[in-house]
């Protein structure tokens, strides 16, 4: 496993991230295809054992059931001090009408109840799950620095949202004081390129990690075009990502396909390598619910695409509308 720093801090975190959506109780929340405890517990002793320390979760995953069997497992299988996790909050998570969103009443709440379902005493990286219209930036910053300054959280991150807003929020943050993002979350892939006109030439001026969520396109980038899986036919979410560049997407797809059968490796290992081979990127975000798919994003690590190859996976993209957001 190879090491990086989470953009210019000093933060030391491995260069594949393990997004744990797939882990929750498919009882709780609307993830049917999520794992249980039981299912889930090998495949992030495997990520321990492979030199994974960075893990990353949300308050919403399956209801913080996600948080639960995250934080009992990592208690089991890794020192606190040798792992770095990630949370988020912005989702609803109780009813009323301050059951979600970035207010100060809202995040002090939640980043309890997430560490309470975490079992620590603080998360490495909390973040933001979405930009909060409705409540001011000032209210938010303010209250992150908060929980930064009492030890609850050592950084704070933020997730996809327009270039300008996060512009102005590290603005206001600086011109305060407060707690500085260190990070972005965001939607980066082969089939989604959008982030290239904004958001990454301002996270590498300004020394934010990127972290992208789905960097293979909810598996869209790992298997033939009209083939499906228990995921894509209940992820309601995910078909918001896809629907309006499908013949151009199905290009992008192919062109994966073709080049992996030329280096005779599995299609995830290409589609991850491009997106490790941009600058900005700190490290991927890669879900995993079968053993194979770990050891793909491992190997990817050591994956150096030719100029020709990266021609040939970006040629057929097209421009598509924003997607991510809400």
């Amino acid at each position: 496993m190879d090491y990086v720093k989470l953009g210019s801090t000093g933060l030391d975190i491995s260069r594949l991230c393990l997004g744990c959506m797939t882990y929750g109780d498919p009882a709780r929340g609307n993830h049917e295809w999520t794992l249980s405890e039981e299912q889930s517990r090998p495949l992030l002793r495997q990520a321990i054992e492979a030199g994974i320390t960075f893990f990353d979760t949300a308050n919403v995953y399956s209801d913080g059931s996600s948080e639960e069997i995250v934080g009992r497992a990592l208690k089991e299988f890794a020192r606190r001090d040798e792992v770095v996790i990630a949370t988020k909050v912005h989702g609803r998570m109780r009813p009323g009408p301050n059951g979600a969103g970035l207010s100060r009443k809202a995040i002090m709440h939640e980043i309890d109840a997430s560490l309470t379902r975490l079992g620590t005493d603080y998360v490495d990286l909390y973040q933001i799950h979405r930009f909060d219209h409705d409540t001011p930036i000032e209210e938010t910053l303010e209250a992150l620095h908060d929980v930064v300054k009492a030890g609850k959280a050592r950084y704070i991150g933020a997730s996809s949202m327009y270039a300008w807003q996060f512009a102005t929020m590290l603005h206001v943050a600086e011109a305060n004081g407060w707690t500085r993002f260190v990070s972005m979350q965001n939607y980066l892939n082969l089939l989604y390129r959008e982030e290239e006109r904004e958001m990454l030439p301002l996270c590498e001026a300004e020394g934010i990690g990127v972290i992208p969520w789905s960097p293979l396109a909810r598996g869209r980038l790992t298997r033939d075009w009209d083939t499906t899986t228990e995921r894509s036919q209940t992820d309601k979410f995910g078909r918001t990502l896809y629907a309006r560049t499908a013949d151009a997407d199905r290009k992008v797809v192919e062109a994966v396909a073709a080049v992996a059968a030329e280096r005779g490796v599995p299609r995830a290992q290409i589609a991850l390598a491009w997106v490790l081979a941009q600058p900005v990127v700190s490290a991927p975000i890669v879900g995993a619910s079968k053993q194979g798919h770990l050891a793909d994003a491992i190997a990817a690590l050591d994956i150096v695409l030719s100029d020709a190859e990266v021609r040939r996976l970006e040629n057929a993209y097209v421009p598509h509308g924003v997607v991510g957001f809400q």
